[in-house]
């Protein structure tokens, strides 16, 4: 979450990623911040997917990530 402020902040797009688990504080740690970055949410847990499961996952996020990035 810090570095995705950190580069809004220096004007490069970004967009936080992380699994599901992690909404609740990562919402708490934007609004600690004062910061409202694009986030994209995936399935939890990430650690014992093949690396097909995770491409899987790359894919069904792509788009929202792209979104977030020319928002």
């Amino acid at each position: 979450m810090h570095d995705t402020v950190d580069l809004e902040a220096r004007g490069v797009p970004s967009v936080f990623v992380a699994t599901t688990e992690f909404v609740d504080g990562a919402e708490a740690q934007a609004r600690a911040l004062g910061a409202d970055p694009a986030a994209v949410y995936v399935a939890h847990p990430i650690q014992d997917r093949t690396d097909d499961e995770v491409r899987a996952l790359a894919d069904e996020a792509f788009e929202a990530i792209l979104a977030g990035l020319v928002a």
